[in-house]
């Protein structure tokens, strides 16, 4: 992979949007609906695009608000909507028109106040929090996002009353709506002024703040971690957690430093990502290069990306953990630090690192591997069966102290707080816990690649069966399993899973590029890793080649 010249550097001048006129373009530009990019797509969940590029504009967004409020109607869900926006320069103008719409479809929604941002897991928590002993009259709620992604982006997310990232048969029920109501000029689409609607009496403002972080000592042991008197840093990548820490501060009476307070929709601050993007990705140690640059300064320090749905955790020891390792010793902790019951599994993305499946092993847990997505965590968090779910991409949530739900979606600053509670309980800051599961398990070489594949290749890579592997070894070992469902829950993985004892590699098609990923570990070496991964690359290739001539 080319790593940019600006790669962990402050960013130029020249990489800020103009902001003016992403806003113009967010209005006025209409998308070529002959062109499939411009038409709306829920790739894991979320609708995302640019108005640059004519994916992401208020013709989109009035029909995907349209569409969610015509599946409420057809669900009968008719309980109050809450809606958070993050940060992105997107997200205001499309939480204005998002309002217009269900306003003038009578949807009772919930803002926070002021014109305020709210992270993607407050808005999953408001959602249970109000459903918890009900039956009838559900919540549920609009996210306005698009993660980590460049300043230009927005995204926007339906979650339905299990507070968590809609599924596939919901995100292509609204998808298709969606697109038909733009395909007629969205003549369909309901709508009000946004002056008639913002007072409409359907429009309700509220604080999501402070409920949020006065439950927070139901979910991490804050009183614990104030005892520590640890000194901890937060840098929120100028996102939506921003106006969430001094309370916790306030609250829990704890030494949080704001290293960087400024909220800048042009993300100015910003170091620049590995390919010369400007990303706020907690997990990316170009993004988070100014906080790494900090790691004495405090026991811990941590970050989240706009929507604070994911974490990034930096240590004296390491600088910023990988995201595998944290996870693994968030595991560790919680397994053997709350009194949860014995029966309930540990959840985990399929392309998550091996030591993880070590780890819970040895303490005689059940792991549940699921595909890539984490939607597929919702039900096992919504009834409590899985205490834990993550992903490999530093997104994570767990269950209360009492085994009860917390959030169905990831929670970035439940994961910060819980890297605190580690080091206060143990004495030993997360990246230490890591050195220690090496040195019982091993040291696990992983990587990500991308390479490139044609759309009708792609497809052909999701459909693979087990048996267009024909090679009987991977890097020398007899292969043990391939799988292209996941053990957890047998649902498609969209690609292929080869694992052996000592290593394993999965393959699966881009949502939105014409690439595959190549995700693969060794617990050997760098080199057994490198023979793994260009094995895999051919498995794929001849798997590609063979089911295009049909064997």
């Amino acid at each position: 992979m080319a790593i940019s010249p600006y790669a962990g550097k402050p960013a130029p001048r020249e990489l800020l949007v103009d902001l003016t006129r992403l806003e113009r373009e967010y209005y006025e530009r209409c998308p070529d609906l002959a062109d499939l990019n411009q038409l709306v797509s829920f790739g894991t969940s979320v609708h995302r695009g640019s108005p640059l590029h004519g994916s992401f504009t208020e013709a989109h967004i009035l029909a995907i608000t349209q569409a969610i409020c015509d599946y409420q109607h057809s669900q009968g869900i008719d309980g109050p909507l809450y809606m958070g926006k993050d940060t992105h320069a997107l997200s205001a103008p499309a939480q204005r028109t998002a309002l217009e719409v269900l306003a003038a479809n009578a949807v009772e929604t919930i803002i926070q106040q002021g014109d305020g941002v709210t992270p993607t897991p407050v808005i999953s928590w408001n959602i249970l929090v109000y459903n918890r002993d009900r039956q009838q009259h559900l919540a549920d709620g609009i996210v306005i996002t698009p993660s980590h992604n460049p300043p230009e982006d927005g995204g926007f997310k339906y979650n339905p009353p299990h507070g968590g990232p809609a599924d596939l048969d919901v995100t292509a029920w609204v998808e298709q709506r969606a697109n038909a109501l733009l395909r007629k000029g969205n003549t369909s689409v309901k709508r009000l002024p946004f002056a008639t609607a913002i007072k409409a009496d359907t429009t309700h403002q509220q604080d999501f703040v402070m409920p949020y972080v006065e439950d927070l000592r139901n979910v991490v042991d804050m009183d614990l971690i104030r005892a520590a008197g640890l000194k901890l840093g937060v840098d929120p990548l100028g996102g939506a957690a921003r106006p969430y820490w001094e309370p916790i501060n306030s609250v829990y009476h704890l030494d949080i430093v704001v290293v960087n307070p400024v909220i800048d929709a042009t993300f100015s601050f910003m170091t620049v990502d590995h390919d010369g993007q400007i990303r706020m990705d907690p997990s990316s140690p170009y993004a988070m290069a100014r906080l790494v640059g900090l790691k004495d300064q405090y026991r811990v320090a941590f970050a989240n990306d706009p929507d604070s749905d994911r974490h990034g955790i930096v240590v004296p020891s390491v600088g910023l953990m990988h995201p595998n390792h944290f996870l693994a010793v968030a595991i560790r902790y919680l397994l053997t630090h709350r009194q949860w019951p014995a029966h309930v599994a540990v959840g985990k993305t399929l392309v998550s690192s091996s030591m993880i499946d070590r780890v819970v092993h040895k303490l005689e847990r059940r792991l549940c591997e699921v595909p890539v997505g984490f939607k597929w965590f919702v039900p096992g968090l919504f009834d409590g069966s899985l205490c834990y779910g993550g992903e490999e991409s530093a997104g994570a949530s767990f269950l209360r102290h009492d085994g009860t739900v917390w959030t169905t979606d990831k929670d970035g600053p439940i994961m910060d707080l819980l890297a605190a509670e580690i080091t206060a309980r143990t004495g030993k800051e997360p990246g230490e816990h890591y050195q220690e599961l090496e040195a019982e398990f091993g040291t696990p070489y992983y990587t990500r690649i991308d390479a490139p594949a044609t759309p009708e290749q792609k497809s052909r890579l999701e459909k693979l069966s087990p048996e267009a592997v024909a090679t009987p070894q991977l890097a020398g070992e007899p292969i043990r399993r391939k799988l292209t469902t996941a053990p957890g829950n047998n649902a498609p993985i969209d690609g292929l899973k080869v694992v052996t004892d000592s290593g394993w590699f999965a393959a699966r098609p881009s949502g939105t590029e014409n690439i595959y990923k190549i995700y693969a570990e060794s617990f050997k070496d760098q080199a057994h890793l490198e023979t793994i991964v260009s094995e895999a690359q051919e498995i794929v290739n001849d798997a590609l080649k063979s089911s295009d001539t049909g064997h």
